[in-house]
């Protein structure tokens, strides 16, 4: 079968205040979203991530969201096009600062929370951000949600984009991601996501949480770094995938 690439959202931790177990998920993965400062995440906590990265030879991405910190990123916001455009362009080339001293490089763009779900369908801000990631490097690959409208239009736009599906996350028919705010839409047994993904990766599709079969296309799969049981969902998921025969590869170059 095709090799699939692991992704988490890491870099998170601010000061003293920890967020998920960065090192032990580095040792899981095969790529990492590194946050930007911009809804988590401190210079110092960020290049100690992108060092252990480099040594692992984890593909390094930036993970690029909403000047939201109090919020982690999770709230609506209607930037204009003018500071969207700039934040994106700022967060990206911060990120690139800092891997450059690490020893590695920025090789691809996942926005975060709230505006990854408003720019899978709200083609304005979907816009400001292809526009950013291309005037500071246009080779950057986006990272997107399978099936959502901008994927098409970032390629349009002349981005490399890879799609992805959440291991972790519930879906509804439409294939958008159930909200956080309503109950059963982030799972937590790691077998059974293991499982669901298994599934993704042999025949294309996933159970919706409301009982249908919707089909995805994803080069990667996410599992976030921030609950509880995220390291072993990931090394469950991690160990079925190989034991089924499944390569877990970057999709990176390099």
């Amino acid at each position: 079968m095709t090799p699939i690439d692991l992704n988490s959202d890491l870099g998170e931790s601010f000061g003293p205040w920890p967020m998920g177990d960065d090192v032990s998920m580095l040792a899981i993965v095969t790529s990492a979203n590194i946050a930007c400062g911009f809804h988590a995440g401190d210079p110092a906590g960020i290049l100690s991530v992108l060092k252990d990265a480099a040594h692992r030879g984890v593909s390094v991405g930036a993970h690029v969201g909403y000047r939201d910190l109090v919020g982690f990123g999770r709230r609506n916001m209607e930037p204009t096009s003018a500071e969207l455009v700039a934040d994106t362009i700022y967060q990206i080339g911060a990120l690139r600062g800092l891997a450059r001293a690490a020893g590695t490089r920025v090789r691809y763009v996942k926005p975060h929370g709230a505006l990854y779900n408003t720019m899978a369908h709200d083609a304005r801000q979907a816009a400001d951000v292809i526009e950013g990631i291309r005037a500071i490097d246009p080779s950057l690959v986006l990272m997107a949600l399978a099936g959502a409208p901008i994927v098409i239009q970032a390629r349009a736009a002349g981005l490399t984009v890879v799609c992805e599906a959440f291991a972790d996350r519930a879906y509804n028919a439409d294939g958008s991601l159930v909200s956080r705010r309503l109950p059963g839409s982030v799972i937590h047994d790691p077998q059974a996501i293991a499982e669901r993904m298994l599934r993704l990766v042999a025949e294309g599709c996933i159970t919706a949480i409301d009982g249908t079969d919707i089909a995805l296309e994803a080069q990667s799969i996410c599992v976030h770094g921030d609950t509880p049981s995220a390291v072993a969902v990931a090394r469950t998921l991690r160990d079925t995938l190989i034991s089924q025969g499944i390569e877990l590869k970057a999709f990176t170059n390099g």
